[in-house]
């Protein structure tokens, strides 16, 4: 008869905790501040790492190509994801007033 093993408690690992700053999610599943389509004026205030131009607008991430920092311009968003959307210049704010 073989010999039975005793019962020992498979090894999990603990889960990480992030301990990264929530930038956009204030509350879960909240949609974002823009809709794909939709034209709005923006100042590009910082670089991405890719070079595109970042605005904000209630501290949800909107990326504009071609585009330096300080620059006011009119944009046309192109896509929309859960954290940042990307989007197109369409002119500069003197431009269109």
């Amino acid at each position: 008869m073989p010999r039975r093993l005793s019962e020992k408690p498979r090894h999990v690992r603990p889960r990480r905790k992030h301990k990264r700053e929530r930038r956009f999610d204030a509350l879960p599943f909240q949609p974002p501040p823009v809709k794909r389509g939709q034209e709005i004026d923006v100042v590009i205030n910082d670089i991405g790492s890719g070079g595109d131009g970042i605005a904000r607008i209630q501290n949800f991430l909107i990326f504009v190509p071609r585009t330096k920092i300080g620059d006011h311009l009119k944009v046309r968003i192109t896509s929309v994801g859960r954290k940042f959307a990307v989007a197109e210049g369409i002119g500069t704010q003197e431009e269109t007033s």
